[in-house]
């Protein structure tokens, strides 16, 4: 958030009302914090009007997908990217797609230390971003 912020960009962290905690701490006073504040319809709109959206690979990626937005997806590989991930929109896919944990469907990381995403830095989303801004100039 601090990285994306600092190149310049409006962040909005959106999270369920379970993970208000997590979203204050993930926005660090640098990001509009909507954590708990979004029911699905206005997750959609926040969806729609931001430039990119940056998540993992869940709802939210496919909601932002359906509303036309570019993604840049922090992948798990427990599903296959080419049959799974943002569907018709510009989209960059950041994780190791041949980790151990890759086609496991597993619900919870099967690998120790989640080596699929940890080699992702912030950098690599900041970029990710750039480049899907320029795409969809």
């Amino acid at each position: 958030v601090a990285l994306l912020a600092d190149a310049g960009h409006r962040v909005v962290v959106t999270g369920g009302p379970d993970e208000t905690d997590l979203t204050r701490r993930v926005s660090g006073g640098t990001a509009v914090d909507l954590g708990g504040r979004t029911e699905p319809r206005t997750l959609a709109g926040v969806l729609r009007t931001a430039d990119v959206v940056v998540c993992g690979n869940t709802g939210p990626a496919h909601l932002a997908a359906a509303v036309g937005t570019p993604v840049v997806s922090l992948f798990a590989p427990v599903v296959p990217a080419e049959r799974w991930g943002p569907y018709g929109v510009p989209s960059v896919l950041l994780g190791d797609q041949k980790a151990p944990c890759a086609d496991s469907r597993a619900r919870h990381c099967p690998v120790a230390g989640h080596p699929c995403l940890d080699e992702v830095t912030g950098q690599d989303v900041v970029q990710a971003v750039r480049k899907l801004l320029k795409e969809h100039a």
